[in-house]
């Protein structure tokens, strides 16, 4: 039995050429391929600049390093409107096991995070504004950005870039793995948590294996570390006021007969609020400090500021909200609350009011079932559509907004 609240395909005023659709899905196949790390997606840069002057659209720019910008230009009717469109495009280094018969491949290197699929709808809704110009007026810029995984961020050189200087607003989706595959979810406020990352040197002294007495054993202060930073979430932060500590890598020591005079150690802080950020930059160097002198040993902690947390504004979120009805249905949209990922699309929504959706890709059947940076992440490609035209939606529903 259908659904009254979710239009057939050929009832609904907004459909998208399955022409498009198809070369969608080649186009995410092909970036999946050929992943490539963040501030260094040369061959992704060129791939979608081929493909988005094939739909006939000019004036395709070079932004932030290996990105790309294109305005699509209403003509049906006068208006000065502008909003933005965001689609990440790097990959992240990780070995893929997804299994995949268009797995990567550039040795470990993995679209991961579902950029691949985030540029391809970019190039979707290009190509279906390009085509249906005529029917809105308005512009909408397409950002094709490259380094939301790694400094030196995409998303603030965009913003340096001035890149929405002339914008009123912007928009960015991004595919969730724990979310119904095709379902749209957002929420207004707080979305995302800031990101902040740390370098550790623990520096001890060498000593033979069997008189480890007779050095500081760097590896076992380390080790310390790792577990007593986590306390600073477990046992001083109010689980209602995010935070996480994530210590990512370890490295020190070369031999099996030698203790390890010096050890690294590198993480992330996230964090919900400017006050836990603080909080936390000043524990985690009280932690390793501390413990560094309980056993003899010398520490060094630097701390890097990442990207602020994503806002969502409010009557933004509700242009989501309605866009979504309007082309896939009310009973695929979602109030989902944010979650604990970092984005520099953050830098958008500092400057402009901004909203963050999510696109469930979870499907058990297709295999996408895995989190977010794993290696055997998977995108359900049949939800894509669904990203597509509630882009396509919401964005045409602001341009025709009066001011």
């Amino acid at each position: 039995m259908s659904n009254p609240d979710r239009p057939a395909a050929s009832d609904t005023a907004l459909d998208i050429d399955a022409g498009i659709l198809d070369r969608m899905i080649e186009i995410r196949r092909h970036l999946h391929r050929r992943p490539e790390l963040s501030n260094r997606e040369a061959g992704t840069q060129r791939y979608l600049r081929e493909v988005l002057a094939r739909e006939g659209i000019a004036d395709i720019r070079d932004v932030a390093g290996y990105g790309l910008a294109v305005d699509i230009v209403g003509t049906g009717r006068p208006s000065n409107r502008k909003i933005a469109i965001r689609a990440d495009i790097d990959a992240l280094p990780i070995e893929e096991e997804s299994g995949v018969a268009f797995a990567s491949e550039n040795p470990g290197v993995m679209h991961a995070c579902g950029h691949d699929a985030h540029a391809a709808m970019g190039f979707a809704v290009a190509a279906h504004l390009h085509r249906q110009r005529y029917s809105f007026g308005g512009t909408v810029r397409l950002i094709f950005q490259p380094a939301e995984e790694d400094e030196p961020s995409g998303g603030k050189r965009v913003v340096e870039e001035g890149l929405l200087d002339d914008i009123d607003a912007a928009i960015c989706v991004h595919v969730d793995p724990y979310t119904p595959s095709g379902k749209v979810g957002v929420g207004a406020g707080p979305y995302t948590l800031a990101c902040d990352t740390f370098d550790v040197v623990v520096t001890g002294s060498a000593a033979h294996a069997a008189k480890p007495y007779e050095g500081v054993d760097a590896l076992t202060v380390a080790c310390s570390m790792v577990s007593e930073l986590q306390k600073i979430v477990s046992r001083e932060t109010d689980p209602y006021d995010p935070l996480v500590i994530s210590v990512t890598a370890i490295n020190g020591g070369s031999a099996y007969n030698v203790t390890a005079g010096k050890v690294t150690l590198k993480g992330t802080i996230r964090s919900g609020s400017d006050a836990t950020r603080d909080r936390a930059w000043r524990r985690v160097r009280a932690v390793a400090e501390g413990i560094a002198a309980s056993h003899g040993a010398s520490v060094k902690v630097d701390i890097h500021r990442g990207e602020p947390g994503v806002v969502n504004d409010a009557e933004m979120a509700e242009l989501i909200i309605a866009g979504a009805r309007a082309s896939i249905g009310a009973d695929n949209v979602l109030n989902l609350p944010g979650w604990s990922i970092a984005d520099d699309f953050a830098y958008y929504s500092e400057k402009r009011p901004s909203v963050y959706f999510r696109l469930g890709i979870r499907d058990e059947e297709a295999g996408s079932v895995y989190p977010l940076h794993h290696a055997r992440f998977r995108v359900d490609e049949a939800a894509l559509k669904n990203g597509v035209l509630t882009l396509v939606s919401a964005a045409t529903m602001f341009l025709s907004a009066h001011p």
